[in-house]
């Protein structure tokens, strides 16, 4: 069973959806946020009740918009962005990169998947900031943005040298690594173990754990 934790520390995910993002990117993480006591889960879109389509084909319908989030007293609390083919459209939309760099702004945490960190950057809410991508996308993603300090080797990375700590993982499966680290931090061990055992996930507790840089080139 899963240990129970403070029934005060009550948290709220929010996964930033759009047409063709990666499914794993999402569900992965979400596969442990969903187990923390205390902790919810919520799917924004475009539009509240809209049905956003991932890469792979699985819908998802959202609680509540970009806007919602943008114009809410107190934003959220743990914000997840998540990578896929569809990230590479949204680079280029300035109403969406706007919205997210304000509902980035004022959230407690920020993290984001794979080319999830490409979106950050271009938004600019990783200007300053050490981040981590995807690595066979690496190029493309460490082009976005202006004065990030891209870490080519790493399976997650941590910056807290702002008011809101940012993480950011590299490909895809990696992000199921981050989230046991996130939740490690936030809750204990114990109760981010206990959902590793539950779920049957091997973790991987070394941020500097790689080998798909070398696989990829990028180091």
């Amino acid at each position: 069973m899963v240990n129970t934790s403070d029934p005060q520390d009550t948290r709220t995910v929010t996964v930033l959806l759009y047409d063709d993002f990666e499914v794993l990117d999402v569900f992965g993480p979400v596969e442990l946020f969903a187990h923390v006591p205390g902790w919810s889960v919520q799917y924004a879109g475009p539009t509240r009740r809209d049905t956003v389509r991932s890469a792979q084909g699985a819908e998802v319908t959202s609680d509540v918009s970009y806007s919602d989030l943008r114009d809410r007293v107190g934003g959220t609390d743990i914000v997840l962005v998540p990578g896929g083919p569809g990230s590479r459209t949204l680079i280029s939309d300035a109403g969406f990169l706007s919205d997210v760099a304000t509902i980035c702004r004022r959230a407690s945490v920020v993290t984001s998947v794979c080319t999830g960190s490409a979106v950050l950057a271009a938004a600019g809410v990783l200007d300053g900031r050490r981040a981590t991508s995807n690595k066979k996308s690496w190029s493309w993603a460490t082009s976005q943005g202006r004065g990030v300090t891209w870490v080519p080797q790493a399976r997650w990375v941590v910056d807290d040298s702002a008011r809101v700590p940012i993480w950011t993982s590299s490909g895809v499966a990696a992000g199921m690594d981050m989230a046991h680290a996130l939740v490690t931090e936030l809750t204990g061990p114990s109760v981010a173990d206990d959902i590793a055992d539950n779920i049957e996930l091997e973790v991987h507790r070394d941020s500097r754990w790689d080998p798909f840089a070398s696989v990829h080139g990028c180091t």
